[in-house]
């Protein structure tokens, strides 16, 4: 430990310089390594899923410590998965149905660990965080991009039906994981400084979400960025920064249309968009499409208050209803589908709350709300309840809403707006 020599008899105490231990170093290269494999799921278990093992022994290892004001989480998270381990009796046999069941359980746990990580140590780790799944985030769309557009030899496998999907086994998937890390340096871009490294990383990022082709992705950004932008406004600490924030959203949007006017302009971009920007595609209506099949998930719903068990639904009549919340109900019962309900919903009020509060996490907050928002809103074209990016961001928002109640007196409301302050 060093300690720097006051200069004067009247000067302030010099800082003191504590040393990192070596058990949180470690802790931070697990992280860091484990969120560098996020984006590596085409194959089962993922990287990814090995790793968060060896991260939960760091945890130990490091003593991070159980946080109490999760304990809603928790106590959420058990009864959905109990909830869903029930609904196993309709398919006692089916392995792929208990395999269901124990990646949901996994993921739970994730989320937890996220969550007591966050709550402690909080901008180290959350730096350390960032920076891995901003960078793994790039590397996979790069990898994305360069298969849709055939740019090496064997590219091809990163592209699948014309559109882009990186390491992912589905473009849907894909696209909805580079919105975080996008707003996040939208973020810093909005109300801080503009950087030449920030417009390659957030144009490599929003190419990639693009060419994913992924209407609910599209859809999902949309929506997290004008949350966002209304965030920033509230949070922002004087007027010159709201107005900095208008100008340059206002500028954003038009540069962003001109950009992709550009780029429609190619017939390798343009027709696949004018073919999947259409509201309605055909597999959205007639026998067996999405609104009819989830027009008889609501039905099952209705018959089967125990849930009919994981891919039931599916295998009754022939596809998925693509709706994580009528598969809530389905899959994990009526008590399990209340409970996601409140999950979301307790993690919506908390995330706000949070958000409206000055703290140095403050911008990883802001962000998590804003991508956790568009990713519940988007759960009702698709079922988002085993994506690992959701359960990250579901940790990340409950992680810093303990860490903002820790440091208590010392944080200062961030809006000046009366209503806004109210909600907080």
């Amino acid at each position: 430990m060093a300690v720097a020599v006051a200069q004067g008899p009247h000067a302030p105490p010099a800082p003191v310089a504590t040393a990192v231990p070596f058990t949180e170093r470690i802790l931070l290269v697990v992280l860091y390594v484990t969120m560098l494999a996020s984006s590596v799921t085409f194959i089962e278990p993922s990287p990814h899923d090995v790793l968060m093992g060896v991260l939960a022994v760091s945890c130990v290892v490091a003593s991070v410590r159980f946080e109490r004001k999760t304990a809603l989480l928790i106590l959420l998270l058990l009864i959905w998965n109990v909830a869903g381990l029930m609904s196993l009796f309709n398919v006692p046999t089916e392995q792929t149905a208990i395999q269901y069941t124990a990646t949901s359980f996994y993921l739970a746990i994730a989320a937890v660990i996220f969550a007591c990580l966050f709550a402690q140590n909080t901008m180290p780790r959350l730096a350390t965080m960032r920076v891995a799944y901003t960078t793994t985030a790039v590397i996979v769309a790069i990898a994305g991009i360069s298969g849709y557009l055939h740019l090496f030899p064997g590219a091809d496998i990163f592209a699948r039906y014309e559109r882009a999907q990186g390491a992912f086994k589905d473009p849907n998937v894909f696209g909805p994981f580079l919105i975080w890390p996008t707003l996040f340096v939208l973020e810093r871009m909005l109300t801080r400084h503009i950087r030449i490294n920030d417009m390659v990383v957030i144009g490599i990022l929003l190419f990639g979400l693009l060419l994913s082709f992924s209407r609910g992705a599209w859809f999902h950004f949309s929506l997290s960025a004008m949350v966002l932008a209304v965030l920033a406004f509230l949070t922002a600490p004087t007027m010159r920064n709201r107005l900095r924030i208008i100008y340059l959203a206002a500028g954003g949007v038009a540069a962003l249309t001109a950009i992709l006017v550009v780029l429609l302009s190619f017939p390798a971009i343009g027709t696949m968009f004018q073919e999947r920007a259409q509201l309605i595609q055909s597999y959205d209506v007639g026998q067996g499409g999405r609104f009819l099949l989830q027009e008889l998930a609501v039905s099952s719903v209705l018959n089967f208050p125990n849930g009919m068990g994981p891919f039931e639904f599916a295998r009754a009549y022939g596809l998925q209803q693509h709706n994580v919340y009528l598969q809530a109900f389905m899959v994990y019962g009526w008590v399990g589908g209340v409970t996601y309900l409140l999950l979301i919903l307790s993690t919506l009020l908390v995330g706000l709350r949070t958000a409206l509060v000055r703290t140095p996490w403050q911008p990883y907050v802001v962000t998590a709300f804003a991508a956790f928002a568009g990713e519940v809103a988007e759960g009702a074209v698709i079922d988002t309840d085993h994506w690992r990016h959701f359960f990250l961001l579901l940790g990340m928002i409950w992680g810093l809403y303990a860490a903002t109640l820790r440091q208590g007196r010392n944080v200062q409301a961030a809006p000046p707006l009366r209503w806004a302050v109210a909600v907080r």
